[in-house]
């Protein structure tokens, strides 16, 4: 792996541990095993590979998302793969936990790809449920945005509970809950 490759993933596992303030310069070329010379070759410093290692984590989350919300399946079915996927809660999100670094929110550059990954997460979500919508999956009564709004809180609030309390109990009642209220069943009831 190249070294500016090196860097990157360091400063994605710290900024995902530690956050952008508890992530050090020091500690990215530490965990990179990379010298400061080899950082400062690559990278105007530390912003700019904060920047590059948000923008990577945000790439990577739409892609595993984006794999199941395209993959086979019901609406009702890509959101239950979705919501019940292997994920390591009691980290919580990488991409929702810079949203909590007060440096990462001050700054328009560091807080844009975070605002994009939601952004587009909710889009697709709400693509998702439409398609729900339109094939009869769902009840008329739901609002797409909402619905995509709420399976957004829902996850990100989950992972909150969940280190919270240090179980992943919290996040898994979450999911379960949300999939029974949009559980498809007999409308004409």
């Amino acid at each position: 792996m190249s070294t500016p490759d090196r860097l990157i993933e360091a400063t994605q596992e710290l900024l995902w541990e530690r956050g952008y303030v508890g992530t050090s310069p020091k500690a990215i070329q530490q965990q990179a095993g990379a010298g400061q010379g080899s950082m400062y070759h690559h990278f105007a410093g530390k912003p700019d590979l904060a920047l590059t290692a948000i923008r990577r984590t945000a790439s990577q989350m739409r892609e595993t998302a984006g794999r199941l919300f395209d993959g086979p399946g019901t609406a009702y079915e890509r959101i239950s793969t979705y919501l019940l996927r292997e994920r390591d809660v009691l980290r919580g999100c990488p991409v929702g936990r810079l949203t909590m670094d007060p440096e990462v929110i001050a700054s328009d550059e560091l807080r844009a790809p975070v605002d994009e990954t939601i952004g587009w997460l909710r889009g697709r979500l709400a693509e998702i449920v439409q398609e729900g919508l339109d094939q009869g999956e769902f009840t008329p009564l739901l609002a797409p945005e909402d619905v995509a709004a709420t399976i957004v809180a829902t996850v990100q609030g989950g992972y909150v509970l969940a280190r919270a309390s240090g179980s992943t109990d919290a996040f898994d009642a979450g999911a379960r809950g949300l999939l029974a209220l949009l559980a498809p069943g007999d409308t004409a009831a």
